[in-house]
């Protein structure tokens, strides 16, 4: 690829008087995956402020310099990206980042017993401080992981949020409502937060949501469903990760937990479930008739023997499939590139079909669909005028070598090392395995450390 600026590209002087536009940051030499299509694009994308302003080839610049009738464009930074690739960053659709106090602490246990033995009692000790310092540690985590944005449930919304807008990461909050005491948000706090973190700050957001059907009394599912029905918002739930779980609720109520929170008006204003791994024929149709999402989470239903989610059914059907790393206490660890990878590799085991799920559409589930889930459609693709959630991923690592089919690539073999950029909100907050110097990283694995050992 071309590595010679352009003229007219340099941080050149620009003529007196002239007006001028504050650029903040021009990438050339890149090839580019918009994710409209698998197609790869060689040339140059540019970054005003928190916004895309241009991505192409270069050859239609001088019409760009017309609509912003300049000559000259003053840089805050150039930068070479050597044929390497950018693409948008990965939406981790379901999170529970403050959980990062419990990495290796309650493994190799079934999920009932990890939840009520080993997380639950941790958990109810927790506070917000706590949470706020083991947030930012999980951040940290998603921008070596190409993370550009979160969809996380726990337990103090407030103090989860600033940790978010301090770190710089984009943060979809839902709440965890739950009859259970050491997992509970009351329905007014939730409205609260719904009314308050929607306004705050362009980073943040927020869902209703509830922990499970298995947490929660019929009363207080009613309670939630009326609270969606007044703002005329979705929902999102863990749902069907078990068939304990899903024998369960129809021991209580004669019908599967989709079934029953469709039935009391749960999802009339769309939203999802956590996980899906035992949807039968009539839940999936539910699904279709609501446009709900279905946020798969590979990593963490592996390691809790939970099952294998049916993802080839669901994109038949044209359900919305996004992924998710589940917590940092049963996966344990958030990267993106090892649940795409079990994506589609779990899919062609359980098929039986080495061609179920392909690599792309496992990158759309990753970036597009998980934009789509959290209500983030600026943030989707690489286009004029989108939000600059931006990762750059090496193909100057071995692992990516020879270039083939770059999206394949990266499902198939890519990995953390690869991840050589990560942009939020037009800002750059990892680089080159370094973090932006704002953060304090050794302060914040100290605080982490001393937290657990407070709580043992």
């Amino acid at each position: 690829m071309n590595k010679k600026k352009d003229k007219g590209y340099d941080i050149a002087k620009v003529q007196k008087g002239q007006e001028r536009v504050r650029m903040n940051i021009r990438f050339y030499n890149a090839r580019i995956l918009t994710m409209k299509d698998a197609q790869i694009l060689e040339g140059e994308l540019w970054v005003q402020g928190k916004k895309i302003l241009y991505v192409g080839d270069g050859s239609d610049v001088d019409t760009v310099y017309q609509e912003l009738a300049l000559e000259s464009i003053v840089w805050d930074r150039e930068i070479d990206c050597e044929g390497n690739l950018l693409m948008p960053g990965f939406k981790n659709a379901h999170t529970h980042s403050g959980m990062t106090l419990l990495r290796s602490y309650a493994d190799d246990l079934p999920l009932a017993d990890w939840l009520n033995q080993q997380v639950f009692p941790v958990e109810a000790r927790m506070d917000g401080e706590m949470i706020y310092h083991l947030t930012k540690l999980a951040i940290l985590e998603y921008l070596t992981s190409g993370i550009t944005a979160i969809f996380d449930m726990y337990l103090t919304p407030e103090t989860i949020a600033q940790a978010c807008v301090d770190m710089g990461m984009r943060c979809v909050q839902v709440s965890g409502i739950s009859g259970q005491n050491n997992f509970s948000q009351a329905l007014e706090l939730t409205e609260r937060m719904y009314q308050k973190l929607n306004h705050e700050d362009p980073l943040l957001s927020y869902f209703i949501g509830f922990h499970a059907e298995y947490t929660c009394s019929r009363e207080l599912l009613e309670e939630v469903a009326a609270l969606a029905h007044k703002y005329q918002a979705p929902v999102f739930t863990h749902l069907a990760e078990t068939q304990a779980e899903v024998e369960g609720c129809k021991e209580r109520y004669g019908m599967s937990p989709v079934k029953l929170l469709d039935s009391l008006g749960m999802f009339d204003f769309g939203g999802g479930g956590y996980h899906c791994v035992y949807l039968d024929e009539e839940d999936m149709e539910i699904f279709q008739k609501r446009n709900l999402s279905v946020v798969t989470n590979p990593g963490s239903n592996t390691k809790l023997a939970s099952g294998i989610a049916p993802i080839s059914e669901y994109l038949r059907r044209g359900i919305n499939v996004a992924i998710g790393t589940d917590g940092p206490a049963s996966n344990n660890c958030l990267d993106m590139f090892r649940e795409m990878f079990l994506v589609t590799g779990l899919a062609k085991l359980r098929e039986n079909d080495a061609a179920a799920v392909d690599a792309f559409e496992v990158l759309k589930m990753a970036t597009v669909n998980g934009s789509r889930a959290m209500n983030l459609p600026d943030t989707d693709i690489l286009d004029k005028g989108k939000i600059a959630d931006i990762i750059m991923i090496d193909l100057h690592q071995p692992n990516m070598q020879p270039i083939n089919n770059i999206p394949k690539n990266i499902v198939y073999s890519g990995s953390k090392q690869n991840v050589k950029m990560t942009m939020i909100q037009g800002k750059i907050l990892y680089e080159n395995g370094q973090f932006t110097k704002a953060y304090d990283v050794e302060e914040i694995y100290r605080k982490a450390n001393e937290i657990i050992n407070g709580l043992r």
